[in-house]
């Protein structure tokens, strides 16, 4: 076990060594010292763990010797010690950030309870929570062995990402869940492949809100409240990258509501966001609007048309509402958007969609830099983060927030990290996306893919009479047999979407209120 040494100052140190006895007991090597000037100077010369620091000493104050060790060791845990309990010394020892603060008379139980929160608390959290994690485990992969609907599915989700939240950093236990979050996709995808033909065309089979309903069943009902209502759609931003941003986002909003949906196939912008504008799902979408849809075969832009594909929705369900639309592309057009946001709020609904996360994972597999900084889920979520924290978002979502509005997020898919490559021929007309392929001659061995050759079963256009579709599942992505192994090393371990996976499928849709309201 490691040992840790303790600094303590106190000007009554003599009176103090039952409590230090009882420290060293249990493994802690405490050096005394009875005045501050000698507990600044210590600190200069020696390492400590933590430094117990009386407030009220004869000559230098506890405050004032708290202020030169944290400019030397800002990093050094300091716990305050005092008889005196006025507000303004506690405030002012908590704004230079100290460790915990003690009151007078102390109890050895109150001093092994601070240390061990100070020092040990990594690893006592760490163990609670790989003993914690062992008890569900089970539970989860019994869970797989039953005919789990997709509300169950959601919620084994969404348990895998707290756990994998909880552990980060844990090398141990984390390969452990990695195991197991790979056993639930590939259960995942057996629960897709058996069930998603169902849920377009049985209208009796317990079925989840898909892209195509999400509109009229969750935005529209929160029209007419008497409230503008915003709509956040950050494209490519999966569950747990929501859960990671939600601290940042609870500072201006409450949270009213976290709920999900399911992404349509393949889960990509060009189909599951025009889906979800238009309110049709795709091959409804190439039949009715025929000169707004973008297909496989046209080189422009696939979703050029969301504006009009809204309209066209809200004019369908008889809505009279003023609205706005901005797709945000890049950081100038963000910034301009933060500029002009106070003129949407006369608005019934404003629609903002934002392509970051979709540009890094797309720049993760182009750049060798971002690679490197994001080689993991860990680090992928972590610099979504640091973006919020530094984007022109958030300075919409201040702006909103100042105003009594309902925010509703969400994205239209996400992403998954793939590793194993998958063989399939097909000739130039093949499209380019990783985790799906359309085609009329595709050419595969093996079974590990959800294989449509009647597209229009599940609502997709058809190039022509023999068009077949073919999904990717699990972290599988398509892998052509020339040049494979640059191909194989260039795409592995990037974040792809397109196929089927928890990951892409398996959308956040949170809504939140204005919290600090002007």
């Amino acid at each position: 076990m490691q040992r840790y040494n303790i600094l303590w100052a106190d000007d009554e140190i003599d009176l103090l060594k039952p409590h230090i006895m009882f420290l060293e007991q249990r493994g802690y090597d405490i050096t005394p010292v009875n005045n501050a000037a000698d507990a600044v100077e210590m600190c200069d010369e020696k390492s400590f763990d933590v430094v117990f620091l009386d407030e009220h000493m004869p000559g230098m104050s506890g405050l004032e010797a708290l202020s030169q060790i944290k400019n030397t060791k800002p990093n050094l845990p300091v716990v305050m010690i005092t008889k005196n309990e006025e507000e303004h010394i506690m405030e002012e020892a908590i704004g230079s950030k100290i460790a915990d603060y003690l009151i007078k008379p102390l109890n050895p139980s109150q001093i092994l309870l601070s240390v061990k929160k100070i020092l040990d608390n990594k690893r006592l959290i760490t163990e609670k929570i790989n003993l914690s994690y062992q008890q569900e485990f089970r539970k989860i992969s019994m869970a797989f062995m039953d005919n789990m609907n997709h509300e169950q599915w959601a919620e084994i989700y969404k348990k895998l990402i707290y756990w994998e939240l909880e552990m980060e950093g844990n090398h141990d236990m984390g390969e452990v869940l990695e195991m197991q979050k790979i056993e639930a996709n590939a259960n995942f995808a057996k629960f897709i492949i058996r069930n998603y033909d169902g849920w377009l065309n049985d209208p009796k089979s317990d079925k989840p809100l898909l892209s195509h309903q999400l509109m009229k069943r969750k935005v529209f009902p929160e029209l007419g409240k008497g409230k503008p209502v915003f709509v956040l759609l950050i494209d490519n931003l999966r569950y747990d990258q929501w859960k990671v941003i939600e601290p940042v986002l609870s500072e201006y909003f409450t949270i009213d509501k976290e709920d999900h949906y399911y992404s349509i196939l393949p889960t990509t912008t060009a189909y599951a966001r025009n889906s979800i504008f238009s309110g049709q799902l795709p091959s409804e979408m190439a039949k009715t609007n025929p000169n707004l849809w973008v297909g496989e075969d046209e080189e422009e832009g696939k979703n050029n048309s969301e504006d009009e594909f809204l309209q066209k929705q809200i004019r369908r369900n008889n809505l009279q509402v003023k609205t706005s639309y901005h797709k945000i592309k890049n950081l100038e057009e963000g910034r301009s958007l933060a500029d002009t946001v106070n003129n949407l709020f006369s608005n019934d609904l404003n629609v903002i969609v934002y392509n970051f996360v979709d540009m890094l994972s797309h720049a993760r597999t182009d750049m060798a830099m971002v690679r490197e900084l994001a080689p993991d889920e860990s680090a992928y979520r972590s610099i979504t983060k640091s973006w919020l924290l530094h984007s022109p978002l958030l300075e919409i979502i201040k702006k909103i927030s100042e105003k009594n509005v309902k925010l509703i997020l969400t994205t239209d898919h996400g992403t998954i990290r793939v590793k194993k490559p998958f063989k399939i021929i097909g000739d130039r007309s093949v499209n380019t996306n990783l985790r799906y392929k359309q085609g009329k001659n595709l050419g595969y061995e093996g079974d590990k893919v959800m294989t449509v050759t009647k597209p229009e079963r599940l609502f997709l256009p058809k190039m022509n009479v023999s068009t077949t579709y073919v999904f990717a599942i699990e972290d599988q992505f398509f892998a052509y047999p020339n040049n494979y192994n640059y191909y194989v090393n260039f795409y592995k371990d990037t974040f792809q979407h397109g196929g089927i996976s928890m990951e892409e499928m398996i959308i956040p849709i949170i809504f939140l209120n204005s919290k600090n309201v002007s």
